[in-house]
């Protein structure tokens, strides 16, 4: 499960809105796998940072359309997961650091 767990969490989101919502619903945000379900995303959040995870909300995200001169096509498209930590548990070290 470890090899997997990196494979569905692809990295944070440090936004405005990501560093709101962590201060005011002690949620992180994280990039994960266009193929990951809420199950594995749960798993390996608890897996790698070792906190407990009370729930899970997902958003898809499909690619824009963008030009560069000649050259035009697609960004991939990809996943957002609001992580909600559960009561009591401490915040994830990478957003106490900003």
């Amino acid at each position: 499960m470890t090899i997997r767990a990196y494979q569905v969490i692809r990295r944070p989101i440090i936004t405005e809105k990501g560093m709101g919502v962590k201060e005011t619903q002690h949620t992180v945000v994280f990039e994960v796998a266009v193929d990951a379900n809420k199950t594995a995303v749960k798993e390996a959040v608890q897996t790698i940072f070792k906190v407990k995870v009370a729930s899970v909300r997902t958003a898809n995200f499909h690619g824009k359309f963008r030009r560069r001169g000649r050259s035009e096509g697609y960004r991939h498209d990809w996943k957002k997961a609001y992580v909600r930590l559960a009561p009591g548990e401490k915040m994830i070290e990478y957003a106490e650091n900003l």
